[in-house]
């Protein structure tokens, strides 16, 4: 067997494929390490980015009652499969010296007349609330975990084919070293000679 390795100290029976392998393991517990750091980086800068952008929209968003002027209905969710919203129109004013109406968000069992909380933005239009901590931290949190998965996973799958490589290798070597050891193992003669050659 030529695969065996040399030296002080080496172990004869470890073939290169074995070395293979564990460089392949050690590579994947690089990986796994290098994941963990880009996943942190990647959620960082996400919060980082999405806190300065919550904190751009909530300057521009303003919280004013409103006062309902109709029954509430039900909207249809954003996107397929959303979770429909209770909705009602309403009256507020913003700036104070400017009325608006339009239909907002309420909450469920709002009765005409009822006050709720509605945002604006600058010019009085109605508009999302701004994003808070625990949305910036969700997304943040989402693409993190993101990118820590896409580098497991891409590393994982590299070392699976890696390995697969290595033992359709080791197998067809150690198919070759078996077909000149078993006939002298097991007492058969090799195919060609008689049973009177020397």
């Amino acid at each position: 067997m030529d695969d065996r390795t040399s030296g002080p100290g080496s172990n004869p029976l470890r073939r290169r494929a074995d070395r293979t392998r564990t460089r392949l393991h050690v590579a994947f517990a690089l990986a796994c390490l290098v994941a963990v750091f880009c996943g942190l980086a990647v959620g960082r800068a996400a919060w980082t980015d999405g806190s300065r952008a919550a904190q751009s929209v909530a300057r521009h968003r303003h919280d004013v009652r409103a006062v309902t002027v109709g029954r509430t209905t039900y909207r249809a969710g954003d996107g397929p499969g959303g979770t429909p919203v209770t909705v009602a129109p309403a009256t507020w004013h913003y700036p104070v010296d400017r009325a608006h109406t339009g239909t907002l968000p309420v909450p469920v069992g709002t009765r005409e007349g009822d006050t709720v909380r509605a945002w604006v933005d600058d010019a009085g239009t109605a508009a999302d609330a701004p994003p808070g901590a625990v949305d910036v931290g969700l997304a943040a949190f989402g693409l993190g975990t993101g990118a820590l998965a896409g580098i497991l996973l891409a590393s994982g799958a590299f070392v699976r084919f890696g390995l697969r490589i290595v033992d359709a290798r080791s197998s067809r070597a150690w198919e070759t070293e078996w077909e000149g050891v078993e006939p002298l193992w097991s007492g058969r003669l090799r195919p060609g000679r008689g049973a009177d050659d020397g």
